[in-house]
């Protein structure tokens, strides 16, 4: 037999262990920062959550994440993951410092903003962790709402789940050592 008719279905799994618990879908969303109608697309099947979500949501229901993910599950949000990276090297031209970086947990970058220019990321955020040293310039780091200059040499170790931009303040290239964790 195919596994109780393939188990069942990540957004079925969802919604059993959260009404076991007792839960409503707006005390996950508050839980886990991410809409109810979101909730709602998972539990009816309609809409497969990243793995950020599925962390967020295992956490929320005191779980362990691994318990939410079949093979198949983890080969399409392992897919995700790399795309994921692909398209964001690709877009905001960092220099990749880690070999193999899309199979990784921890990343390095050498990225490089030119004078008085944004970061190409409009806004991003993403399960984990963000480490930024300055090497050369003048940045402003926006996590949500708060500013953060940093000049030569300075640093910042944020919680990357936070909304967060980056900007070249100074009339010279901006070059940082950027590395990210991903659990």
């Amino acid at each position: 037999m195919a596994r109780k008719q393939r188990e069942r279905s990540i957004g079925e799994k969802i919604a059993r262990l959260r009404k076991g618990k007792g839960l409503s879908i707006l005390e996950i969303a508050n839980e886990t920062g991410v809409a109810p109608e979101f909730i709602e697309g998972v539990e009816a099947g309609k809409v497969l959550p990243p793995v950020a979500f599925l962390i967020r949501i295992s956490k929320a229901l005191a779980i362990d994440a691994g318990s939410l993910l079949s093979e198949e599950e983890e080969r399409v949000a392992s897919e995700r993951r790399r795309q994921s990276f692909i398209k964001r090297t690709q877009e905001y031209s960092y220099q990749v410092l880690t070999p193999a970086a899309q199979n990784r947990h921890m990343k390095a970058f050498l990225v490089t903003i030119d004078p008085m220019k944004e970061h190409k990321m409009v806004e991003y955020s993403h399960e984990g962790e963000e480490f930024i040293y300055v090497l050369k310039g003048r940045i402003e780091v926006l996590l949500g709402e708060s500013s953060n200059v940093l000049g030569k040499e300075q640093t910042i170790h944020f919680n990357s789940g936070v909304v967060h931009r980056l900007r070249n303040l100074g009339k010279e290239v901006a070059k940082l050592i950027v590395v990210i964790y991903t659990p």
